[in-house]
């Protein structure tokens, strides 16, 4: 981590503790953050070499570089307009995206002495994040629903109860049609395909599981039949 720093004693005396504050704490958010954060530190007294502490190196700057031309914006308003300004995007002179933040240092009065400013650059982040979303990104073509159950009889229930939830009434007041209709919409979802699962769906629907059989048997015969014979069976 390269780390410079101006001396703190040219300072005015009421402002040190304040930019020795700042200066610790860029110190310790480059340690925290690595190598690729850099966090400037600005005394406004001379804006014309405003760096005084500077801990990591991504933008390249020295200390006495003057002060950038977002802070000059916000300096040419009244203090107490100024606000502190997240998260926004910078690029470096080498080309890096960074993601930087500006915290505006004010003396005992309000009035604004300096600023910390911190810069993260994530030009590998973006590059590894274009990679992360096309390995996360799905088919919307081919959307499925799977749930993930510990026993059977979960599975069997819940296949059930998504398809009677299709008649938006309770088993009892279901017809004859519609409860071969259910047992129908069950097979075609494999739900008989697992055992006791006949009598599960028989107990739901109100009928023997022999009742179930004769429905399941009904409608594979007509799933059987070729279209002429299935308009004559109709």
């Amino acid at each position: 981590m390269k780390q410079f720093v101006k001396d703190v004693a040219e300072l005015k005396e009421s402002h040190r503790p304040i930019f020795d504050l700042a200066i610790r704490t860029a110190d310790m958010l480059v340690k925290m953050f690595g190598s690729r954060c850099e966090v400037a530190v600005h005394d406004f007294s001379d804006l014309k070499s405003s760096l005084i502490h500077l801990a990591g190196s991504v933008t390249g700057r020295k200390i006495g570089s003057p002060i950038t031309d977002l802070v000059l914006n916000e300096l040419a308003k009244k203090d107490q307009d100024i606000e502190d300004i997240p998260s926004y995007k910078t690029q470096s002179s080498k080309g890096n995206v960074m993601k930087s933040a500006t915290i505006f240092l004010r003396d005992t009065q309000g009035k604004i002495i300096g600023a910390l400013c911190i810069n993260y650059d994530i030009s590998l982040l973006m590059q590894f994040g274009g990679e992360i979303e096309e390995f996360i990104s799905f088919d919307e073509q081919h959307t499925k629903s799977e749930n993930f159950f510990t026993s059977v009889q979960e599975v069997i229930h819940e296949m059930v109860e998504q398809v009677l939830l299709g008649f938006k009434k309770a088993p009892s007041l279901m017809s004859l049609d519609e409860k071969v209709e259910c047992v129908r919409q069950l097979d075609e979802k494999g739900t008989f395909l697992i055992k006791g699962a006949t009598d599960y769906v028989g107990s739901v629907l109100g009928v023997s599981k022999f009742t179930v059989y004769n429905y399941l048997q009904k409608i594979r015969t007509i799933n059987d039949l070729q279209p002429e014979e299935l308009a004559e069976h109709k």
